[in-house]
């Protein structure tokens, strides 16, 4: 007995709903901030609050926990003499340049090993190795090789994120069903074309993964190689100014430059990455997840 037409549409029509991510319902503007905003507030108002009960209770002297006042007027000095935006600007950019270099080295060799087996068999176990080794350990062999100059904070970076961008993109490409490689090259992909196309679209989100912790490694990284490598030719950076608080005995310093390192790792997360990963999530219909 054959099938109506019509049926055969509405059975056509129902497969191709499966495909179109739901819809979700957005909460309003006020509802969206008591949801995400306001808990980071009451948590940085508690710490706050134990902080200053602390030290009205005199525990430890004033020099090794001060004032939750006094280190805010320590930041408040640098922003108005503008030493904070220079010190921001120093770290910033190098941090910047640094994760830009390590994502074009890294994303092809992810690729490299996650596609060729003598390479993975060769060199996967090694990268996996160096993503574990602290990165603070490159910073004596740096200045050894380079001496203390932007190519010994630049290398410590780029040691510190490859290998977390590259294992990041070969979980994600490991974890692509077979079906839509094999779909790519029955259209006539070539190896470039299936990679841009197919490989790397698949294993966006376990690539995000590995950029976000990518970053978060350069991050730590330059932190470690501007403590370590200090030289006027250098310029001051965070970890310089953390560095010369700790110099200094200035505890207020070394919490003002603590605040500000927190501060650049969080608004990083905030206003790069969780957007991308949001995009992501919604483009592949898990609205669940935001």
């Amino acid at each position: 007995m054959a099938t109506p037409p019509d049926t055969l549409d509405k059975v056509g029509a129902g497969l191709d709903a499966l495909d179109v991510p739901a819809e979700a319902h957005k909460p309003p503007i006020w509802r969206r901030f008591l949801k995400t905003g306001v808990p980071p507030i009451i948590a940085f108002a508690l710490l706050l609050g134990v902080w200053q009960a602390l030290w009205a209770s005199a525990l430890l002297p004033e020099f090794q926990l001060p004032a939750p006042v006094d280190v805010w007027n320590e930041i408040v000095r640098s922003v108005s003499t503008g030493e904070a935006f220079s010190i921001l600007w120093t770290s910033l950019h190098r941090a910047v340049f640094g994760f830009i270099a390590a994502v074009l080295i890294a994303t092809p060799l992810g690729l490299l090993i996650a596609k060729v087996r003598v390479v993975r068999a060769a060199i996967g176990s090694l990268l996996t190795g160096l993503q574990s080794l602290p990165s603070v350990a490159w910073v004596p062999a740096a200045i050894l090789w380079f001496g203390v100059t932007p190519s010994t904070i630049y290398f410590v970076v780029l040691m510190g994120s490859v290998p977390s961008i590259a294992n990041g993109l070969v979980a994600g490409i490991d974890q692509i069903p077979p079906l839509l490689p094999r779909v790519g090259r029955a259209l006539g992909a070539g190896r470039l074309a299936s990679a841009r196309h197919i490989l790397l679209p698949a294993a966006l989100p376990g690539y995000l993964a590995g950029l976000k912790q990518g970053w978060a490694f350069s991050w730590r990284s330059l932190m470690a190689a501007e403590i370590i490598a200090t030289s006027p030719q250098l310029g001051t950076g965070l970890g310089q100014y953390l560095h010369n608080g700790s110099s200094l005995n200035d505890i207020n310093m070394v919490i003002a430059a603590i605040f500000l390192i927190l501060l650049v790792g969080i608004g990083i997360e905030l206003l790069l990455f969780r957007p991308l990963e949001r995009a992501v999530l919604r483009a592949r219909g898990l609205t669940g997840a935001l």
